[in-house]
């Protein structure tokens, strides 16, 4: 499995933060932390172990490690890790679940028009 590329990103939420409300970005992001609110970036997200979402992400790519509450959408691929719990629906053109996972949603691809 090809990884993401996380080489550019420029904004992180830190293990003891605790936000609410929309994040809206151009680059890519990493949270160790808690977010309440939608998060919405042209850049890939990184969802660390330690991390929780709740709420929608719009992204390029996804990898999870933590907690997601909220809908998933992506321009290209969606990883959920051994340790990963997502609840809501994803879009995405490819998807990569390891063993242990855990997911309750629905699934769509997403196709060019």
């Amino acid at each position: 499995m090809s990884k993401i590329d996380f080489q550019n990103v420029h904004t992180m939420i830190g293990a003891d933060a605790d936000l609410e409300g929309n994040i809206t970005l151009d680059g890519g992001l990493i949270v160790y932390g808690k977010i309440k609110g939608n998060v919405n970036t042209k850049g890939p997200v990184r969802i660390a172990r330690s991390a929780q979402v709740v709420g929608n992400i719009a992204a390029s790519d996804i990898q999870i490690g933590g907690i997601i509450e909220g809908n998933i959408t992506v321009n290209d691929r969606i990883v959920l890790g051994n340790l990963s719990t997502v609840k809501g629906d994803m879009i995405y053109r490819r998807l990569y679940i390891e063993e242990g996972a855990k997911f309750s949603g629905r699934c769509d691809l997403k196709v060019d028009q």
